[in-house]
């Protein structure tokens, strides 16, 4: 099959809510409550990331069903997601031992070989049940607490290669807007007023899951099926502005009205973020350096998003163990990110990008 080009634009995107993930983390380590969150709702970058691949994956593979079977297509979304998630349990397990602290004081006496376990069960991505649990957080994936968002994107690759590819446009609209207006009603109406969750097999957490990834990721796959493209200048900076903007919107409604924060980012997911990929979709960029750095933040953002959080767990600990505040951890939370970024950069050279050019030529051979 011929390799089609990338979406320059939206690789970089991805590139800068990846960037705006590890930030948040880092000042979600100083928060007591979300009222005081610094980069307010960073973690709605997870739903950009599956609005995203929605309509990548309909880009990609819409047209090639013809010569592709579902073990082929399966295959390669294994090869290009699996590769760094066992390099992030991998780097999880690596960490763990240095994360001992107050905050996780079972930590330090937790037997090697159940560490060794999780890791190995995390390669696979199997979730693990809260009786595994070795932190203490209900994580399904303890070692590296992300990796959740990759079991959900897993789940809806399937749905859509066993099925959704087939769908009309109108059965794929039928879907989206019944996706939708479930995000939005559970926005609204649940407790806490956002859609932070996912992260755990809890039934709670398991439909806010499947609430977040069944509407941006198919309303993904129908915006690349239906939208006719426009080209606006400077397309990358505007929407980079615009994401950077809505994610770091401090928290709305207060603690009164915490149906005003859902209802924002609920309506943020269904219209805004679609509204940016759409014109990142069409847009393109002249100036060399910027494509230079799309390019890299496009390259950088998986690497960055799945290999990070063990970083924030040892950040995490350190603040709780000192009690210092924003303002004077914030050279702490400048290094961090940087070997966040370095790491990430040395996983996709030295890791990723070879396993991937193997597992593609191995294959090629075997076709």
């Amino acid at each position: 099959m011929v390799t089609k080009t990338h979406f320059t634009i939206l690789d970089g995107l991805r590139g800068v809510a990846a960037c705006m993930v590890v930030i948040f983390h880092l000042f979600e380590a100083n928060a007591v409550s979300p009222l005081t969150q610094i980069i307010n709702h960073g973690y709605l970058a997870v739903d950009f990331f599956f609005l995203l691949s929605g309509f990548v994956i309909g880009y990609a593979y819409d047209d090639r069903w013809e010569k592709l079977t579902i073990a082929g297509f399966f295959r390669k979304r294994l090869q290009r997601l699996q590769p760094m998630v066992v390099m992030g349990m991998f780097i999880g397990a690596v960490f763990f031992y240095f994360q001992a602290s107050n905050l996780w004081p079972g930590i330090a006496t937790l037997p090697f070989w159940k560490v060794m376990l999780v890791m190995v069960i995390g390669f696979f991505m199997i979730p693990i049940p809260p009786s595994m649990d070795i932190r203490g957080w209900s994580e399904t994936y303890p070692l590296n607490g992300p990796a959740w968002s990759l079991f959900y994107e897993y789940i809806v690759n399937i749905f859509y290669g066993l099925l959704v590819r087939r769908f009309s446009k109108f059965w794929l609209s039928v879907l989206v807007l019944v996706s939708g207006i479930a995000l939005i009603h559970f926005s609204i109406t649940n407790h806490s007023g956002d859609l932070i969750g996912g992260w755990s097999l809890e039934p709670e957490q398991l439909r806010i899951g499947f609430t977040r990834v069944m509407y941006p990721f198919f309303a993904g796959l129908l915006l690349y099926r239906t939208s006719t493209l426009v080209f606006i200048k400077n397309a990358f900076f505007w929407c980079s502005v615009l994401l950077i903007i809505l994610l770091s919107i401090p928290r709305i409604g207060g603690t009164l009205h915490v149906w005003e924060n859902g209802l924002y980012e609920s309506l943020t997911i269904v219209f805004l973020f679609p509204f940016i990929v759409f014109l990142g979709a069409g847009g393109s960029i002249q100036n060399k350096r910027t494509l230079q750095l799309s390019q890299w933040l496009g390259n950088i953002s998986y690497p960055l998003y799945i290999t990070h959080y063990p970083l924030i767990y040892w950040y995490t600990a350190w603040v709780h163990d000192h009690k210092v505040s924003n303002l004077q951890s914030l050279g702490m939370g400048i290094i961090v990110f940087f070997i966040a970024l370095t790491i990430a950069f040395v996983a996709l050279k030295c890791y990723d990008e070879p396993v991937r050019k193997w597992l593609q030529t191995r294959n090629a051979s075997q076709e």
